[in-house]
């Protein structure tokens, strides 16, 4: 595993390998009140508005039943409420903002790795890209922030770093994909990337992916991976401990992931160890 650890962080360091964080990596980090799963966000959500039994830890038929009753902003208004707190950043998300890669995947709306990134990068050296809900931005499909969370009308020319959020964050506008029309529109769109910024698309082109903290048992995030992936190498990996579902195999199979099969937190400690022992061979070259 060592050595595996020590390839990945040479492939980080040179900027073939895309970092892919799902919801899990929050159990990295101390103290966290965040929800981390979506049975935990829906169950949050509906203690705060009543909705049918059946629905109380399905997170999108359950934002869908709020904004149709109770307006959309409630909805925006239960997540800001949800993911209100910043956790402080592990190691591993210190350890891999600061890697040289271009490109960060976070698929889950707390906001731990843009902190991560604000403590580990100069200011105004990188942005972030938000999936947009079409029920608010009709027509949109990503916003751009800055590092300090000014609202830009396009992606700098170049070349920040970027963190990509496709199903948007909590930080600094509140945009969130949620409900099921939100993954309506975007899965109408997806399958011909227009939901996926032309920075990400070509940053992907040839390069590798490592999934941390990240499931495959929803067809939601099967989903999402496999076309943020689209033209990428042939070679990715992901931190699975758990025994993979059915679906999950094939999605592993289909797509040449390779499976890390140990906890999370043993992975992160050898990973952020291999990073930053090559972050410290470099500099001192």
């Amino acid at each position: 595993m060592q050595a595996l650890c020590e390839k990945l962080a040479r492939q980080l360091a040179i900027g073939s390998l895309i970092p892919y964080l799902g919801p899990d990596m929050l159990s990295l980090c101390d103290d966290v009140q965040l929800p981390a799963d979506p049975v935990a966000l829906a169950e949050r959500m509906t203690s705060k508005v009543s909705v049918p039994h059946k629905l109380r830890k399905r997170l999108t038929p359950a934002a869908q039943f709020i904004e149709n009753f109770k307006h959309r902003k409630t909805v925006v208004q239960l997540m800001n409420a949800a993911f209100a707190s910043t956790p402080k950043p592990s190691a591993l998300h210190l350890a891999l903002a600061a890697s040289g890669t271009g490109l960060w995947v976070d698929s889950w709306y707390d906001d731990t790795m843009a902190a991560a990134l604000s403590q580990e990068r100069e200011p105004g050296s990188w942005v972030q890209v938000q999936g947009l809900s079409q029920a608010e931005h009709f027509g949109h499909w990503t916003g751009v922030y800055s590092d300090a969370g000014a609202l830009l009308s396009e992606l700098p020319q170049g070349g920040e770093p970027i963190l990509y959020k496709p199903i948007g964050s909590h930080g600094p506008a509140g945009n969130y994909l949620v409900s099921d029309s939100d993954y309506v529109e975007v899965l109408t769109e997806i399958d011909i990337q227009t939901p996926i910024p032309a920075a990400v698309q070509a940053w992907r082109s040839g390069r590798h992916f490592l999934f941390l903290g990240c499931r495959f048992d929803d067809q939601l995030t099967r989903c999402f991976a496999r076309q943020i992936m689209k033209r990428s190498s042939d070679q990715h990996w992901a931190v699975l401990p758990q025994e993979p579902t059915r679906m999950e195999a094939r999605f592993l199979q289909e797509q040449n992931i390779e499976r890390i099969a140990m906890p999370l937190a043993q992975f992160a400690a050898l990973f952020t160890e291999a990073l930053q022992l090559r972050g410290e061979a470099l500099a001192e070259i």
